[in-house]
């Protein structure tokens, strides 16, 4: 089956770690994938399979004001129609709200029924009021609409009536055998999380957390996997409350599973999150975890007492007493650790792309 799947770009990050497991797994599977993207080849963090087709489209730019904007939305829109109808798809599977929209209005009068995919939590993820407006619009003329939690689902069951509404989770494959790189941070016991570095992850909360318990527990380092804009604001922190030498951020690195591997406890302190890639990579590389109650999506892939702990959103202290209770019993830790990789079997690559190729079969077939 020839299928194109859209996305804003391939830099680092949650849906983009999703788009290209999906994208290697089909093209694996035997389907003719082309994968596009507003912005350009060139920019891509996650590569993909020689066998998809990538197209970069290098449309992704600011805009100073509400004209201008309009002006690169619909030079967006022609752009991604074009390359939509050169490649000739069965199936088009759009990722992420804004993307989603433009390629709904893209593939009008295409004939290939387009999916569309939620990898947020609406409810707590707002976006701009006139993509919300227009989201609530375009959808309905998608041919399905896929969230990644429930709470997703729910969200546009509220305005998409006619057309299928499902909850698919994002898959995770065994990760591969360990690559010979050197350690990012210093040898002895270490916490590690994994994301943008931006508001919304919240890693300001594991360092007062850290902070709390470190006296109990001096050996112990953190490093954050990520880059993004909240850099500054996190050095200034750790100075404040004297964990300079404690705290490590390497900026993004291109084997993160490599380094997650090296790690005693993976931590996701954000705000919200949909289906966190990160936590099902840290659990498949075998780390015991505690999570923020972010998101029905952690509760989908934790199990709480059997391969992770998760703590109340938001507030401090519950999240130093679950990393104190860990930090100080390596048998507990080593228990969670021994269930955590069960999530490649729960949300492995092939169960998932089964689930997909059932909704390809739907939605090219709906009356049947």
């Amino acid at each position: 089956m020839r299928l194109t799947l859209v996305i804003h770009g391939m830099s680092a990050g949650g849906a983009e770690r999703v788009m290209q497991v999906l994208a290697n797994g089909w093209a694996g599977a035997g389907h003719a994938v082309t994968l596009v993207t507003l912005d350009r080849v060139e920019d891509d963090f996650y590569a993909c399979d020689p066998r998809v087709k990538r197209v970069g489209l290098g449309l992704k730019a600011d805009s100073a004001g509400p004209l201008q904007a309009l002006g690169h939305n619909l030079a967006r829109v022609r752009g991604l129609g074009r390359a939509i109808r050169q490649s000739r798809p069965r199936v088009v599977v759009s990722f992420t709200d804004q993307t989603n929209v433009l390629t709904i209005l893209a593939s009008r009068g295409l004939g290939a029924p387009v999916i569309v995919c939620e990898h947020t939590d609406p409810h707590r993820h707002q976006v701009p009021a006139p993509w919300a407006w227009l989201r609530r619009r375009t959808y309905p003329r998608a041919a399905a609409v896929v969230g990644v939690t429930r709470a997703a689902e729910d969200f546009v069951r509220g305005f998409v009536k006619s057309r299928p509404v499902l909850t698919l989770p994002n898959p995770i494959a065994p990760p591969p055998p360990p690559a010979d790189l050197p350690r990012l941070w210093p040898e002895g016991p270490s916490l590690v999380a994994m994301g943008r570095l931006d508001p919304g992850k919240n890693f300001a909360l594991l360092l007062r957390a850290l902070a709390l318990v470190r006296a109990k527990h001096p050996a112990w380092r953190l490093a954050i996997l990520g880059e993004g804009p909240e850099r500054p604001r996190l050095e200034a922190l750790a100075a404040e409350l004297g964990l300079e030498q404690v705290l490590h951020l390497p900026g993004r690195v291109a084997d993160p599973l490599t380094h997650l591997r090296r790690a005693d406890i993976f931590v996701l302190s954000s705000d919200y999150e949909g289906f966190p890639m990160s936590l099902l990579e840290a659990m498949s590389c075998g780390l015991a975890v505690v999570a923020s109650d972010c998101g029905t999506g952690v509760h989908e892939i934790i199990r709480p007492g059997v391969d992770g702990l998760v703590v109340p959103r938001g507030q401090v202290e519950p999240l130093a007493q679950a990393l104190d209770s860990l930090m100080a019993d390596p048998a507990r830790r080593a228990e969670l650790a021994q269930a955590a990789p069960q999530v490649c079997q729960r949300f492995g690559l092939e169960r998932v792309l089964g689930l997909w190729d059932q909704l390809f079969h739907q939605v090219l077939t709906p009356n049947a």
